[in-house]
């Protein structure tokens, strides 16, 4: 059956390994941006509670970390949740809100290192570099969280989509022989 074989368990062990190696990095995520400050003596103080892009990033960290932390127990628990489509759904809403919560920090990093001219903001990582420098991590951190969620979106699709059988394609010729 497809690229696994006949044993699905292979792609189990994948699934709740991708699932446990996304809790440690929404962890870390959330860790750096919330411990995430920086003084200046010409600017001032910046810090997380600064930036809405960042709460909502921590916040959708927190969710996928949880959402992950018990998907992985019920992929073991058969009695929790044993519905293909709940996965399905579930992964691609995460992989979803992952996408936007990733397109906040790179918007904020976007105008920390070039400004915007049009609107007076000049870049600010020259003056504040260490929150800038963290919230490069905190990027790539979460883009690597993304990848685990994409490849559980694709995943979760598989496992439901492979238990139908594909549409039979009839030629022409039997298409005129049944009319």
């Amino acid at each position: 059956m497809g690229f696994l074989g006949d044993d699905a368990s292979n792609l189990k062990v994948l699934d709740c390994t991708l699932r446990l190696f996304v809790i440690p990095l929404s962890i870390a995520s959330i860790w750096l941006s919330v411990s995430n400050q920086q003084d200046n003596s010409s600017y001032g103080r910046l810090e997380f509670s600064n930036f809405t892009g960042l709460k909502y990033m921590v916040g959708i960290s927190a969710a996928s970390g949880g959402y992950a932390l018990f998907t992985a127990i019920s992929l073991w628990v058969k009695s929790l949740v044993s519905k293909a489509w709940f996965f399905f759904v579930s992964d691609q809403l995460v992989a979803y809100l992952m996408v936007t919560s990733l397109a906040a920090i790179w918007e904020i990093l976007y105008l920390a290192y070039n400004g915007d001219q049009k609107v007076s903001w000049s870049e600010a990582c020259s003056s504040y570099g260490k929150f800038c420098g963290r919230l490069k991590l905190v990027l790539v951190l979460h883009a690597i969280a993304l990848c685990c969620f994409l490849a559980l979106a694709v995943i979760s699709a598989y496992r439901v989509f492979s238990r139908y059988q594909p549409p039979s394609i009839e030629n022409e010729e039997e298409k005129e022989m049944h009319t």
